[in-house]
């Protein structure tokens, strides 16, 4: 079985989707290890955020591992571990 992989591109969509972004923000930057907070997106449109990959990938994201994953980089590590045991 192919395990799907979530990218930094993955992200960058889900998050204008569904949050959209702040003037001045350029997504398509250097933003891996950049808070999201610095990014403009605080817990609500995590939250949001979250939701959407949940739904597209099939996977469950605990609230706690959303809230510890503070950029870009840790994020897309949570959610590929997810897939990695939903395809286990």
């Amino acid at each position: 079985m192919t395990t799907r992989e979530f990218t930094a591109d993955n992200l960058r969509r889900i998050l204008l989707e569904g949050a959209g972004a702040d003037e001045g923000v350029d997504l398509d930057g250097d933003i891996l290890d950049v808070r999201f907070e610095a990014l403009g997106y605080e817990s609500l449109a995590l939250l949001e955020t979250g939701s959407r990959i949940e739904r597209e990938y099939g996977i469950t994201l605990d609230e706690d591992a959303l809230a510890v994953a503070n950029t870009p980089r840790a994020l897309i590590a949570t959610v590929n571990s997810q897939l990695r045991m939903a395809t286990a």
